[in-house]
């Protein structure tokens, strides 16, 4: 489970601005891109068969133990929903960043209610980052360079992508 912010607006990659030019001429003058309209922060869980459940936080709140203990909830029925009764009933691993929602109290009550039982997370530790090295990397490049009217249209995106994506591509994710 890892969170990323998905911005109405991302100035485009390297490989969009770059343009053909011969030796001697001026480049083009670039202007300066103005900061994103807006942005949807998505908590995604995920494991090596693909995406389990997104969640996008609405506009003007946070990310407390209250709301990551209910992802929790939501989380076990999705699993519920894809995953065989055995493999329910037994919970899960969780790993999550080492943020204060995560760690509090609240939510390792409610982890041990569900069946989860929570990783520990080193912090610094590159290899246990699997959202940020290998899922958001793509997803985020598909946004790039593409101007979307509102958070729904973000979310739209998103959702194309992540349904694109085969389970091979999960699993080579949480491979060591």
């Amino acid at each position: 489970m890892d969170e990323t912010r998905l911005y109405h607006y991302g100035s485009e990659i390297k490989q969009q601005s770059m343009e053909w030019r011969h030796n001697g001429s001026s480049s083009l003058k670039k202007f300066r891109v103005q900061k994103s309209a807006g942005k949807v922060l998505a908590s995604i869980f995920w494991d090596q068969d693909g995406i389990l459940l997104i969640d996008y936080l609405p506009k003007g709140q946070t990310i407390n133990a209250e709301y990551y203990s209910s992802l929790l909830v939501q989380l076990k029925d999705t699993l519920k929903e894809k995953r065989q009764p055995r493999e329910v009933h037994q919970g899960g691993l969780v790993l999550a960043e080492n943020a204060p929602a995560h760690r509090a109290f609240a939510t390792q009550k409610k982890l041990a209610y569900l069946g989860f039982q929570c990783l520990d997370h080193p912090p610094y530790s590159s290899d246990l980052e699997p959202s940020d090295y290998h899922l958001f990397p793509g997803l985020k490049k598909q946004l790039k360079g593409h101007h979307f009217s509102s958070g729904a249209a973000v979310i739209a995106a998103a959702k194309i992508w992540s349904d694109g994506q085969i389970s091979k591509f999960f699993w080579s994710g949480l491979q060591i």
